[in-house]
């Protein structure tokens, strides 16, 4: 038998080099005399039926890859057989397998990148040393979540005796490593970007790089490309220059001890990093200027919380939470800002070769579509025929700061917002509210930033006397790769996302039954988006909703009942019961159970 199944799997390759199918990863239902897949992809609205002969082994529950032999004709549904069996849909970690393999991610590195790792050493070479700016005698520290493992920023400030602030921004010289003309380059480019799936990393770079050499691993010395700043006390950068650097990082740190050091919070941590403590509340003093100017200048500040995830060592979820962002994330996050933007200047200027990261005004038709449902709420954001400030947006969000439908605001003008792409020519960042932002400060997960610090090493090298062929072939690649990297996160992000629907599925699937307190987070034809305070969002069928009929509002975004004259808005509170929950569908489902007053 066992002879006989390998003779049909051997067939079944030899048929699939001749023909290239459409491939599904779903769930295999048996019957008797057939089977159906149900697919993983919601977009797929249909079952996949399976013959007898083309179910290839496949067991009741079973991930696998089918192969689509019939495409779906006059009420029949599509028809295809199984390539390959993934695994138990009930074991702990095949649901992220099954996602990798849904969207043809590539967990492995190439040969050819493999054999390239064996002639980089894990140690600088020193022959480079005098070539660079030495600054391992300085304090620098790098300040991440305690599970990062690819460290590829540090900061480091001093206060000066004018009230101005050098802020230095060291990040890896990963271009340094990744050759043009490489496989690893060539690897990097075709992935693009890291995709984080709560357990697992699909990296842009192997190990080697992202968690050995390239990463700024305390008390190591570290090749990086630094930007040092000097910054008034207005948070306006009036001087600032570029060095390729070598650092050795004095403490890593995580978010959580720098958050208790500002709150003196925890007197093991305080004592354990005594002589840095001063370092930090610089750090946290010029963090706090830079936001202040930023938000001033229209930077739009939504405050929508991300999920925590918890798993435990099996990878099945245990808990899901609200993300903390503390004063320490702050810290990080107005540092890369304010880099990223003064490189982009600065290379903007000169009109060198480059990607920026941009961000364009959002369509004026749809924030007047937003100005019909705030009009209700008792907010507008002012706009003209054709054009609209991010400071106007920045106004509706001051104005609801601490109030009862912040949340539900801030995604819908969220919602409103265009999606940020790169590009390779600078049009600004809407939301930043800058004239000039690039992504520099990420080269070991994004390779936009490793493209740009090739430009940037070549202009350093040359003393910013590039020769026109070069500048030819720079700005060929710029637009290439900046709409090659921009479609490589729109899938990183696709999965990111499902991942957490996949793991929060599985999560409420010990929930059945329990009654939780939400907010409508969305109104459809079809029923309401309820999300829950641990930013589970689940829906309600109108069938779940009560004895009613309700009718769809599209303009004013709500649903009314044709008896009860009951209304459900987005931002109204709701109490609800969990009905279903199906990680395999990535569905959650609920019904009303009762409307707090």
């Amino acid at each position: 038998m066992r002879k006989k199944k390998e003779k049909n799997y051997k067939q079944l390759n030899k048929k699939e080099k001749e023909i290239e199918l459409q491939k599904v990863v779903g769930t295999f239902q048996k019957n008797k005399e057939f089977g159906f897949i149900v697919p993983d992809n919601r977009k797929i609205q249909t079952d996949i039926y399976i013959s007898k002969r083309n179910i290839n082994g496949a067991k009741q529950g079973q991930k696998v890859i089918v192969g689509i032999l019939k495409q779906a004709k006059k009420g029949k549904k599509p028809e295809g057989k199984i390539l390959e069996i993934i695994g138990d849909g009930n074991i702990a970690g095949i649901d992220m397998i099954s996602l990798i393999r849904e969207y043809d991610l590539p967990y492995e590195f190439p040969k050819t990148v493999l054999q390239e790792l064996k002639y980089i050493r894990q140690e600088i070479d020193k022959k480079d040393i005098p070539n660079r700016l030495d600054l391992r005698n300085e304090e620098i520290f790098t300040i991440d979540g305690e599970d990062a493992k690819d460290l590829d920023d540090a900061v480091s400030v001093k206060k000066n005796s004018d009230g101005t602030y050098t802020l230095s921004v060291h990040i890896a010289d990963v271009s340094y490593y990744v050759k043009e003309g490489s496989s690893l380059n060539k690897e990097a480019l075709k992935r693009g970007t890291s995709i984080y799936m709560l357990d697992r990393v699909i990296p842009m770079l192997p190990a080697e790089l992202s968690n050995g050499i390239c990463s700024l691993n305390a008390g190591e010395d570290r090749f990086t490309l630094s930007i040092i700043m000097q910054i008034d006390k207005n948070g306006q950068v009036i001087s600032s220059q570029i060095k390729k650097a070598i650092i050795n990082v004095t403490e890593r740190m995580s978010y959580t001890n720098v958050y208790k050091i500002l709150q003196k919070a925890d007197t093991k941590i305080l004592k354990r990093y005594e002589k840095y403590i001063e370092h930090f509340k610089i750090m946290a003093e010029l963090a706090k200027i830079l936001k202040t100017k930023r938000v001033k200048d229209g930077y739009l500040d939504l405050d929508i919380p991300e999920s925590k995830i918890i798993l435990d060592k099996e990878g099945k979820t245990i808990e899901v939470r609200k993300h903390e962002i503390t004063e320490a994330n702050n810290i990080i996050e107005q540092f890369m800002l304010v880099a990223n933007e003064e490189i982009a200047k600065i290379f903007s200027r000169i009109k060198a070769p480059f990607i920026y990261r941009i961000h364009e005004m959002p369509e004026i038709e749809k924030v007047q579509e937003l100005n019909e449902f705030l009009f209700d709420l008792g907010y507008k954001i002012q706009t003209n025929k054709k054009e609209v400030s991010s400071k106007e947006f920045q106004a509706i969000l001051n104005q609801i700061k601490n109030k009862p439908e912040e949340k539900v605001i801030s995604t819908l003008l969220l919602r409103t917002l265009k999606q940020a792409r790169y590009e390779d020519e600078n049009i600004g960042h809407f939301g930043i509210a800058s004239k000039y932002y690039c992504h520099f400060t990420s080269p070991i997960r994004r390779y936009p930033d490793l493209f740009i610090h090739r430009v940037i090493s070549e202009y350093i090298k040359k003393t910013y006397k590039i020769d026109d062929k070069k500048i030819g072939k720079w700005h060929e690649q710029a637009k290439k790769y900046a709409k090659q990297a921009s479609e490589s996160e729109r899938v990183a992000i696709t999965v990111e996302r499902e991942a957490e629907e996949i793991k929060k599925a599985e999560y409420m699937e010990s929930k059945i039954g329990e009654i939780y307190n939400g907010i409508i987070s969305g109104v459809t034809s079809s029923g309401l988006f309820v999300e829950l305070d641990n930013t589970v969002e689940g829906f309600i069928r109108f069938e779940n909703l009560g004895n009613d009929y309700y009718i769809y509002n599209e303009e004013k975004k709500c649903l009314i009942g044709e008896k009860t004259k009951k209304v459900f808005r987005i931002g109204d509170k709701i109490k609800i019961r969990v009905i279903e929950a199906n990680k395999q569908q990535r569905r959650i489902l609920f019904m009303k159970y009762d409307v707090i007053k």
